[in-house]
């Protein structure tokens, strides 16, 4: 059986990682995927990982599951408040189903 949960999406830049990292953590989610990536937008074309002199201008895209929209918007709101202003950035909410995950369902499973 799957568990409904809420996928929060965050594409930044990747001098912001362990910033945002923390926030997540300290949200009391269970865990985060980090992909690196690029693509086109506002700011115009970002790196898309291909070698430079420095990789701070790369982007990064955090995937978290939340057990709920509230958690998901918390997370949300922090990264915007606190870098959005100075940095480019956009953040996404999904619907999710879980169908297995054992640090998000437990032990048993979903």
């Amino acid at each position: 059986m799957a568990k409904p949960a809420k996928k929060l999406v965050i594409v930044t830049e990747k001098i912001l990682l362990k910033k945002i990292a923390h926030i997540i953590e300290e949200a009391g989610a269970t865990g985060y995927t980090v992909l690196e990536t690029g693509g086109k937008g506002s700011r115009n074309v970002r790196s898309s990982g291909q070698p430079s002199v420095s990789d701070t201008t790369a982007n990064i895209k955090f995937e978290v599951i939340t057990p709920d929209r509230d958690m998901a918007e918390n997370i949300a709101d922090q990264v915007a408040v606190k870098f959005f202003l100075d940095f480019a950035g956009m953040i996404y909410l999904c619907d999710a189903e879980v169908l297995y995950g054992h640090s998000f369902c437990g032990p048993d499973g979903c």
